[in-house]
């Protein structure tokens, strides 16, 4: 972690992380409204190493809208039947729909980063999605989608404090599989993937954003301003709900014989 000019981290506190990141939650709102009132479509696409934060950040953008607008995609390897199909196929039907905002906890950049460093695609496969790639996201731009893509950047000291938290934590040990353990031998071989797939992929239409999540939190709160300043205006009228008192006492919530709730935690 980098240290201040008087040797103490400069790393975010948890009270000063919520304190603003609460006032980047209303701007994501705000965006919501707007892209529910324009029609537009939302695409955020996050990627980095294992441990990085990928899932972190979407549950800070996502946590305070509304789940039927903002979904999270996190797909698991193909199966028999998609891996026969052309390699963008299964991300389709996951594209938003006109006010929509999708995260994609890893996208379609597998086959540049995990598939082709452990060896689940050939060269030739990789090669061609990397061809591909930036057709492919100039069809959803031309087409009106809005498409972010960040990569997420830890260094193997971060990583590897990270990776022993999840060994220890057992409400963290589920993030840890065998493919990740595999790759902590990989740092370097990830780093030359990731190189080739910025060079190759990075374009005007869709460029690449690299934040570093050493720090998390500072991580977070970066990444998420970063996606509001580059939001074309976004400020629509909120629409005003009449909510009158009501015209008796409040009733509390009864139930017949036949049922009781069950006893209270203690």
């Amino acid at each position: 972690m980098k240290k201040t000019k008087n040797g103490k981290s400069d790393k975010l506190g948890k009270d000063e992380y919520f304190e603003k990141l609460a006032v980047l939650q209303l701007e994501l709102n705000d965006v919501a409204r707007w892209l529910q009132h324009t029609g537009k479509r939302l695409v955020v696409v996050l990627e980095g190493r294992d441990t990085a934060g990928k899932g972190g950040v979407i549950t800070a953008m996502a946590e305070t809208l509304n789940p039927r607008q903002c979904r999270t995609v996190a797909l698991a390897k193909p199966g028999d039947r998609e891996q026969t199909q052309w390699y963008f196929q299964r991300y389709v039907p996951h594209l938003p729909a006109a006010g929509e905002i999708v995260l994609f906890d890893r996208s379609w950049y597998n086959r540049a980063g995990v598939e082709r460093v452990m060896g689940f695609c050939s060269e030739d496969e990789a090669n061609a999605f990397l061809k591909q790639a930036p057709v492919f996201e100039k069809m959803l731009v031309d087409d009106g989608v809005l498409l972010f893509k960040y990569w997420l950047t830890v260094d193997q000291a971060q990583q590897e404090e990270r990776f022993a938290e999840r060994i220890i934590d057992p409400l963290k040990r589920w993030k840890l599989s065998p493919i990740d353990v595999q790759a902590r031998e990989k740092y370097a071989d990830y780093g030359r993937a990731r190189d080739t797939m910025l060079k190759a992929t990075h374009t005007a239409q869709a460029p690449w954003a690299l934040v570093d999540f050493n720090d998390q939190r500072r991580g977070r709160l970066t990444l998420i301003r970063h996606l509001l300043d580059h939001i074309p205006e976004r400020q629509v009228p909120e629409i005003k709900i009449d909510f009158p008192p009501l015209d008796h006492k409040p009733l509390s919530e009864r139930f017949g014989t036949h049922f009781k709730p069950i006893p209270s935690f203690r």
